[in-house]
């Protein structure tokens, strides 16, 4: 039978969930070897600082992806096809409202104090680089007003999302910000 985990990375996904159900608090060394199927020695091989570590490496890993997928291409690419893409690339990420954002919930707990310079740097490089976009788009004026009300906007309907447990609250509100960036269905 081939082995589930078999790199430190294989891990991080398995913990990324395990964080959003419930919690870093909520979340113990035992729900943790349950679900990666190691034991308590090769977790702590894997992440010698233990629960911590772990979550830092799934807020690195978080960072990494959007780093690649969402704040670089806002920053260097075209603004139109970049900001559509942002909108495609969160919506796959948030599987359309059904995954909750692990940096916001990290942000309202009281593990924000562990991560605080983590969770900043996530929101603040986000609202950066959309503003940046905007700006180039010809939201001049407006780029870092309507980059905070974007994020606004997916992090609270995220929260609503859940709250229903209904998915079209998510997708009702990507597709008030889209029209409100300029951003045509048909770039999507």
């Amino acid at each position: 039978m081939a082995r589930l985990v078999a790199e430190r990375s294989d891990v991080l996904p398995l913990l990324g969930e395990l964080f959003r159900e419930h919690g870093f608090e909520g979340t113990s060394l035992a729900l943790i070897t349950q679900r990666t199927r190691l034991g308590k020695g090769s977790l702590y091989h894997f992440f010698p600082g233990g629960k911590e570590e772990m979550a830092a490496a799934v807020l690195a890993d978080i960072d990494g992806w959007f780093e690649r997928e969402i704040y670089a291409p806002l920053r260097e690419g075209e603004p139109a096809a970049s900001l559509a893409a942002m909108f495609a690339n969160v919506d796959r990420y948030f599987r359309s409202g059904r995954r909750s954002c692990l940096l916001g919930a990290f942000a309202l707990g009281v593990t924000r104090g562990r991560f605080a310079v983590t969770i900043d740097g996530y929101f603040r490089r986000w609202q950066e680089a959309l503003a940046s976009a905007l700006r180039r788009n010809g939201h001049s004026g407006e780029a870092m007003e309507l980059a905070e009300e974007v994020l606004v906007g997916i992090q609270g309907a995220l929260v609503l999302a859940h709250a229903r447990q209904d998915e079209g609250v998510f997708q009702r509100e990507l597709g008030r910000l889209r029209r409100r960036c300029g951003v045509s269905v048909q770039s999507v």
